[in-house]
């Protein structure tokens, strides 16, 4: 048994510090540069049923500081007030507009849909693509610009800080930096066209207008209700460098207010994002069950087994609060990491098992499979 502990011990150790190195291959925030001309950014947002996101989204958006901006505005087929609030709040601001969108197509995912017509109603050089529960940090579309003097970059994308309200989004939603930090090789995701390491977070999609029409856009991903990671690796595939960022800073994403919507929201989301394979979700059951669920019981045995015996917990407490200091996220919640890794397993087996049932994942009113 001690053996296990101290093999347990190390295993976690080393993840520690490749969680540290691992976290170096950000790329570095550059001082805002000065462009002439100045490049027109626009700000598309697709809206379903965002009532309550309106007026706060809308605010945000008004106190941004670059100086040439469109902001466009679609709501999708709305069942609340979102169009008549977004109406009211953007027609006396000229850098607004709103359009009513058309009726789903067969064949596409309805946020897609969305963006696609958004797409064809901006006239920028740059596309940034906001989810309506996204706020922007005044200067943040000129600190992103930098990004795109690379050569080639297409897509500057990142994962947001997250405030957490109900008990389920306290253990998922941070999941999310965790598992990038400890299973996404940033070196590759950043500096390789190697396509299975590519992440993106819808809410912040940034796109060089030139690289989104020559991928066909959103066209390329039509279908797909995690359209975020499959443009990155459609980025790559044609020859475009995708540039995710610790977005942190400047980006703050509501992403989820009740414990309902943190479920149905993972649930469509967890299985298709680990490429529906029932291998991978074995791996990672037994990957996090031993890692992250199993050190809290064994802690309990200290007062048995001796000190040894709360090192892992020890360990997987560090990992957590690492990436949670380097996110902006509250930081108690690395305490809760065990039952996270434990929420997170039993989300992911609840996706695989509804998609082999072949039953619809609902969304917003819509139906996905």
């Amino acid at each position: 048994m001690e053996l296990f502990i101290y093999l347990l011990s190390a295993t976690l150790a080393v993840s520690f510090l490749w969680i540290v190195i691992n976290g170096q291959f950000y790329p570095s925030y550059q001082n805002p540069s000065k462009l002439s001309p100045t490049p027109l950014v626009s700000i598309l947002i697709p809206m379903r049923d965002e009532e309550r996101n309106v007026q706060p989204l809308i605010e945000n958006l008004k106190h941004l500081t670059f100086p040439n901006l469109e902001i466009v505005l679609l709501d999708d087929h709305s069942s609340d007030e979102t169009y008549s609030k977004a109406l009211e709040l953007t027609k006396m601001d000229s850098r607004f507009s709103l359009i009513q969108g058309a009726p789903l197509k067969k064949g596409w995912a309805g946020k897609v849909h969305a963006c696609h017509q958004l797409s064809h109603a901006a006239n920028g050089d740059y596309f940034l693509f906001l989810d309506a529960d996204a706020r922007l940090k005044e200067n943040t579309i000129e600190s992103m610009l930098p990004f795109f003097k690379d050569q080639n970059v297409g897509l500057v994308t990142g994962f947001p800080h997250f405030p957490i309200t109900s008990w389920l989004s306290k253990l998922l939603v941070p999941m999310q930096h965790f598992v990038i930090w400890l299973h996404l090789p940033l070196a590759l995701a950043n500096y390789s066209s190697f396509k299975p390491a590519s992440a993106a977070h819808g809410a912040f999609m940034f796109f060089e207008r030139s690289a989104y029409d020559f991928v066909d856009g959103h066209v390329a991903v039509k279908s797909s209700i995690v359209e975020d990671v499959h443009l990155a690796r459609v980025m790559k595939e044609h020859g475009f460098k995708v540039k995710l960022i610790n977005a942190t800073p400047f980006v703050t994403c509501h992403m989820y207010e009740t414990n309902a919507e943190v479920w149905n929201g993972f649930l469509k989301n967890i299985y298709i994002g680990i490429g529906k394979s029932p291998i991978m979700v074995t791996f990672l059951t037994i990957y996090y069950s031993l890692l992250y669920v199993l050190p809290l019981i064994l802690a309990f045995l200290t007062p048995f087994y001796g000190i040894w015996f709360i090192v892992p917990l020890l360990l997987v407490w560090a990992q957590k609060l690492y990436i949670d200091l380097k996110t902006g996220q509250a930081s108690y919640l690395f305490l809760f990491m065990p039952l996270s890794a434990l929420a997170f397993l039993v989300i992911m087996h609840a996706s695989m098992w509804k998609s082999l049932k072949n039953q619809h994942y609902i969304w917003k009113g819509r139906a996905y499979k």
